[in-house]
């Protein structure tokens, strides 16, 4: 793929973005966090794997992670069917 063609389907600069994905994810996390879902309910088995990381003492990654999981679960599939459902179209 070219570089416009890569920048037409993410809807301009891969980077801008994933950071602009990113921040919506841990945004939506709060408020649904706030009103008591919890991602680790549907990402257990990667729970497990990066266990040994976050017991280090990491707590200010672990929140993050917390809240980018429970946003992303939201934010990045709606944004997936946005982008297809958009097509070519700029």
């Amino acid at each position: 793929m070219t570089n416009g063609t890569v920048n037409r389907f993410f809807g301009g600069p891969p980077l801008s973005v994933l950071v602009r994905l990113i921040l919506l994810s841990i945004l939506v996390g709060v408020i649904l966090s706030a009103i008591g879902f919890d991602p680790f309910d549907i990402w257990r088995s990667v729970e497990r794997l990066v266990r040994s990381i976050w017991n280090m003492g990491w707590d200010a990654v672990d929140w993050v992670w917390r809240y980018f999981l429970l946003g992303a679960v939201i934010v990045v599939p709606i944004w997936i069917v946005a982008r297809l459902a958009r097509g070519g179209r700029p």
